[in-house]
């Protein structure tokens, strides 16, 4: 499988130089993803500009890191503009799949992702210990209240 790859602290990039996402790009697809999310990465862009089809295997295998990023709170971008690849992911109906036409989109959607994880666990905070200026009764009764 010929790819470049790029790392940042927020994400991966991987530059799939493959025209084809056939069994054996799949198999080196899934062991490179597998890999990467070991090191702790739950945030992976996908550039598939140079690929012009997909065989069965692939779509496993986009699904699978589909649903480790999400599951980690990350997110998996593919990166493409042709149209009948586009077509064809969403007739695989991955859930959840982000779809850019560029990485630079790509990496501006991990971004946010980011922030908004952010934002939501600063808020969960907020919510789980507003009682707690109340004393340890108010505290305690809330958090149990606020479970679901």
């Amino acid at each position: 499988m010929e790819y470049k790859i790029e790392k940042s602290q927020q994400y991966v990039l991987i530059d799939l130089a493959e025209p084809i996402i056939e069994e054996e790009t799949a198999q080196g697809l899934s062991r490179l993803v597998a890999s990467l999310w070991k090191e702790g990465y739950t945030n992976l862009i996908l550039d598939l500009s140079k690929v012009q089809e997909i065989e069965t295997p692939g779509f496993s295998i986009l699904r699978k890191a589909n649903d480790l990023c999400l599951r980690d709170g990350g997110l998996f971008v593919v990166v493409s503009k042709d149209d009948a690849l586009i077509e064809e992911l969403d007739e695989a109906k991955i859930r959840d799949l982000t779809i850019l036409p560029t990485t630079e989109e790509a990496v501006d959607a991990v971004f946010m992702n980011e922030l908004e994880g952010e934002f939501r666990e600063e808020e969960d905070d907020e919510y789980g210990f507003g009682n707690a200026e109340e004393g340890e009764e108010g505290s305690s009764s809330g958090g149990s209240e606020e479970e679901y």
